[in-house]
């Protein structure tokens, strides 16, 4: 039997009882890594466990322009071979993409920032309101704690509210035009191939890719109504062979 490839990565992931990446924003990271060949290996947290961790590593938050620190999060990766640690998607993916520039990712494009802009605005509250209160479905009873307590605090009201059916299914009503637009943005070059700008992934891609996939995991209802819009479909699927390692 052949050696095993060493890991270059470490990838410090979000913890759920499918043992399996839920969050969209270790997908880009997964993605990327995945499309790139790049061997690494994962830690899945727990909730509450995050920022200890992230002590332990060394890791400080970035500050705002008006000088408040980020609050710790996933991802978070070490380089092994130069014992590098670092979180946040940003600055990990420029990191990635300069020391394993092959093949390349063009991480931001005009159309693709225009495409993630409007896919924010348009989709954002709707997903808040579906994907939020079902992730608790997948937590560990510690992570279900912790997560109940903090987002309940910035809500100002149980996690269940946001499932009343009316307003659910308004929230995805009032979305879908821009979600639309988003989706006709993302087949602007597709006569040349199925993503964003055409025959090779971006960084647009993966975030579209990595948000879907993040649904799926938490909620197929929620995925499906997304899937079946122009645009995201297409991507989605040219995105499935850099989704096979989700663990």
């Amino acid at each position: 039997m052949a050696a095993q490839t060493k890991p270059e990565i470490v990838l410090y992931d979000l913890a759920c009882t499918k043992n399996i990446c839920f969050s969209p924003a270790v997908w880009r990271i997964r993605l990327m890594l995945n499309y790139k060949h790049i061997p690494y290996t994962t830690i899945f947290l727990e909730f509450p466990d995050i920022e200890p961790t992230s002590k332990e590593l060394g890791l400080v938050p970035e500050e705002t322009a008006s000088g408040t620190k980020y609050k710790y999060t996933v991802p978070a990766i070490k380089h092994v071979p130069t014992n590098t640690y670092m979180m946040d998607s940003a600055p990990i993916e420029q990191f990635l993409e300069s020391t394993y520039p092959d093949p390349p990712v063009l991480l931001t494009s005009e159309l693709g920032r225009e495409i993630q802009a409007k896919a924010r605005a348009a989709a954002g509250p709707a997903f808040r309101t579906s994907v939020m209160p079902r992730e608790m479905n997948i937590l560990s009873p510690r992570s279900q704690e912790y997560f109940r307590r903090t987002r309940e605090a910035e809500l100002g009201h149980r996690l269940e509210d946001l499932l009343d059916p009316e307003k659910e299914e308004q929230a995805w009503k009032v979305a879908e035009e821009g979600m639309r637009a988003a989706g006709e943005l993302m087949r602007t070059h597709k006569d040349e191939g199925p993503f964003v700008l055409g025959a090779r992934p971006s960084g647009a891609d993966f975030f579209i890719a990595g948000s879907l996939q993040s649904a799926r995991v938490v909620d197929e209802g929620v995925f499906q109504r997304n899937i079946k819009l122009p645009g995201y479909r297409e991507i989605y699927e040219a995105c499935l062979p850099y989704m096979e390692k989700k663990d």
